[in-house]
Parts: structure tokens; C-alpha cells; sequence
């Protein structure tokens, strides 16, 4: 379970200002989550319309898969029903009818979702998308992890009467592919063979072997699990 630290009155009165009054809820008995605040939760700024647009008023989604997962949360031995946004990337659960985001600090780094099975985790790539990544394998010295990106599309209000409004919307990306080397460092989304040896030149002949005998798309996971595969056991 998550404990909160005994702290002095004043800290506990900044912190009750901060949030403008909201209680604190965690997964389990006021460990420090906050509940979002409704008036800017599930919103995105539109510059064409205007004005900030709910969720519902987008087409499309920014979750990853349909509705909650239960999931649990290094950290923490408890469960919660969760779910991935991949617009903000957030992970959102909830907890006595209130929604939470889970905070985004390295002990609560590990989401294991339970239905469909699935991993997420936290890592620090050193680029834009550091955040959370879907686990495709964790080996022993290679490992491969998955980022699931959605944007947001802005509405195209119609410049006359002949043209026609065209409503916002989420776009789902496609996923980029990261290799976690031996080393600790990150290959990002290698586009061919040629990118990936020179990015692994000490692998060169193993690879440019394992190339010939297998034809890899890099942007099939499938065919990615089973290059690193490959890379655990050369």
C-alpha cells in the first residue's frame, strides 16, 4: 500500500492550496493521488475552434485498446482498473468512482495490464517520446520496447459556403520500435539493415547472416521480436 509521510501543518497547508482545495485519494487510503480536476480533464486546446474541445467532441480516441483494464502497479500491491492515454501519455485509473493519473515517478514506473496481458514501463530515451513504452521482450542483454503515439488533429472550420467544416479528431501513429542495447543505450526506430549494422557494427557479421536468412520488416513487431531474439542469442 502507499503511506503517506508524516509532514508539519504548513507543508500540509500548501499542499491543500496548491490544489485548490481538492482531497487527496491514492490507490489505497490517501497515499497522495489526486482525483483530476473536471474542468480541464479530457480536454484539448483547439486553435481553430477556439476554445478548449472535451474529449467527446473529438472523433476517434487517445486510449490504447477499448474501455478499462485492470491492471497492477509497481510500488503498490494493489489493483485498479486502468488505462492508457496515448495522446497525453498518461496512465489513468480508478478508484472509489474518481479518476485518477497515475504519477509518473520511477517507483510507480511498471503498469502490468492483466486482460488482454500486457507491460508498460517507464524510460528515460533521452529524446521526446521518454515516457512509457509497451514491452515487447526483456532480454537478458537486448530488449525491445514499443511506443504508441496519438495526435491531435485540428478542426478545419470551412472557409465559405462551398466548403465543408472538418470536426478534430485523434490519429493514431504509427508505433516506433526502440532496441534496448547491452550497453543501456536506446536504437531508435532502425529503418533497414544497412541503419541497424551501422548502429551495431559489432554485430555486422551475425547480422548481415541473420539478414540473409530472414526477411525483417522493421516496422512489424513480429519480425522485430524476433530480430532481438536473435540478438540475445549471438
Amino acid at each position: 500500500m502507499f503511506h503517506m509521510k508524516i509532514i508539519t501543518s504548513s507543508i500540509l497547508l500548501g499542499i491543500f492550496i496548491s490544489v485548490s482545495g481538492q482531497a487527496n485519494f491514492s490507490l489505497a487510503n490517501n497515499g497522495g493521488f489526486l482525483p483530476q480536476d473536471n474542468a480541464v480533464f479530457n480536454k484539448v486546446n483547439s486553435p481553430n475552434a477556439g476554445k478548449n474541445l472535451s474529449y467527446s467532441d473529438i472523433q476517434g480516441t487517445p486510449y490504447y485498446g477499448k474501455g478499462y483494464n485492470v491492471a497492477s502497479f509497481s510500488g503498490t500491491n494493489e489493483t485498479a482498473p486502468a488505462r492508457y492515454n496515448s495522446y497525453n501519455d498518461e496512465v489513468e485509473f480508478t478508484k472509489e468512482d474518481k479518476t485518477f493519473i497515475l504519477p509518473k515517478e520511477d517507483k510507480f514506473g511498471v503498469v502490468n495490464f492483466t486482460s488482454p496481458r500486457y507491460k508498460m514501463v517507464r524510460l528515460n530515451t533521452n529524446d521526446e517520446l521518454s515516457g512509457y513504452f509497451f514491452e515487447s521482450i526483456e532480454g537478458d542483454k537486448y530488449s525491445l520496447y514499443k511506443k504508441i503515439k496519438t495526435k491531435f488533429v485540428d478542426a478545419v472550420i470551412a472557409a465559405n459556403s462551398y466548403a465543408t467544416d472538418r470536426p478534430a479528431s485523434f490519429k493514431a501513429l504509427d508505433p516506433i520500435y526502440y532496441i534496448k542495447t547491452a550497453e543501456g543505450t536506446y536504437i531508435k526506430n532502425p529503418k533497414n539493415q544497412k541503419d541497424l549494422i551501422q548502429q551495431m557494427p559489432d554485430k555486422k557479421d551475425v547480422l548481415t547472416s541473420f539478414f540473409k536468412e530472414n526477411k525483417i520488416k522493421f516496422d512489424k513487431e513480429e519480425d522485430m521480436k524476433k530480430l532481438v531474439n536473435f540478438l540475445n542469442q549471438n
